[in-house]
């Protein structure tokens, strides 16, 4: 207790399970920044990538329970149980959720010169030529790429995928030409949209993103049951004081408020969330649920 009512004393670890430069790795930075500010102690990130973060995430599990090394991850932590065949790490009892900071939608799109002009127009074509087209993603197991076979799977479309090392590969494919449909988180994609070398259909949100007002979400295009994002949640390892956890929510909750995080956030196609502890627990038992069932139903391999 004395030390929770002192939190914190000294500089607070970050961990990030992926590489820097990344959509984890830049909102964790942007809260770690005003968190410092905020709580006159030092927030600094650690990026420890590999293993789909797994590797990050473990050495936050087996971290002390002190509140001095947070987790901040992606939707990897949602997908991971369900893809690995030995994963890890128990999503449910190795962590203490505190809040989904933010979130982004993923996006499906496709090159500017090809035919479909919707979504509609899309499945259209892609059910009177069946496996003449394969759709894009960022990787086996990312939440585009389930997003694309969660659509598939729903409309009983065949089209191949094609998974890339990263979000970057997958666009410039779609750009080029080579793969002209794609699924992808928006933040990275936006660019090529705005700028027209890719048209986006729609985005897999609940609600249009501000940062691409003019694309529809999948259900206003007809599609209903489609919703998908990437997430970006903290955690802290189990057994962390709630003293300190409720502190590090409530801070959160109002640096996602905050009018020049709003604006950065919204530049870079995340959406303020900020859920409380008892949501985000909710969201998460939601999320591992939603992805398993989309793994074994397109029999996607688990990886050993």
């Amino acid at each position: 207790m004395a030390s929770a009512a002192n939190y914190p004393d000294h500089p607070v670890r970050v961990i990030v399970p992926f590489a820097a430069g990344g959509p984890t790795d830049v909102m964790a930075r942007l809260v770690a920044q005003k968190l410092s500010e905020n709580l006159k102690q030092q927030f600094f990130v650690e990026n420890r990538p590999g293993a789909g973060g797994n590797i990050g995430t473990m050495a936050a599990a087996h971290a002390p329970a002190d509140g001095y090394t947070l987790l901040v991850a992606s939707s990897s932590y949602v997908v991971n149980p369900s893809l690995y065949a030995k994963n890890p790490y128990n999503a449910f009892t190795d962590f203490v959720p505190i809040t989904l900071a933010a979130a982004s939608p993923n996006i499906l799109v496709v090159n500017a010169s090809f035919p479909a002009k919707s979504v509609k127009e899309l499945v259209e074509l892609l059910k009177k030529e069946p496996g003449k087209y394969s759709i894009a993603n960022p990787g086996i197991g990312t939440t585009p790429q389930l997003a694309a076979e969660l659509f598939k799977l729903s409309l009983k479309l065949d089209a191949a995928s094609v998974p890339f090392g990263g979000a970057g590969p997958a666009i410039q494919s779609a750009v080029a030409g080579h793969t002209p449909i794609a699924f992808t988180a928006l933040p990275p994609t936006s660019p090529q949209v705005q700028g027209g070398a890719l048209r986006g259909l729609a985005v897999t949100s609940a609600k249009r993103s501000a940062a691409l007002p003019d694309v529809p979400t999948l259900a206003e295009a007809g599609f209903s049951e489609q919703e998908s994002e990437t997430m970006q949640g903290v955690f802290a390892p189990a057994k962390t004081p709630k003293e300190i956890t409720d502190l590090l929510y409530k801070e959160i909750a109002k640096i996602m408020a905050m009018p020049d995080v709003k604006e950065k956030c919204a530049q870079l196609g995340f959406d303020p969330v900020a859920n409380t502890p008892d949501e985000f627990a909710a969201y998460i038992k939601k999320e591992v649920e939603k992805w398993g069932r989309v793994i074994r139903d397109a029999k996607i391999k688990q990886i050993e």
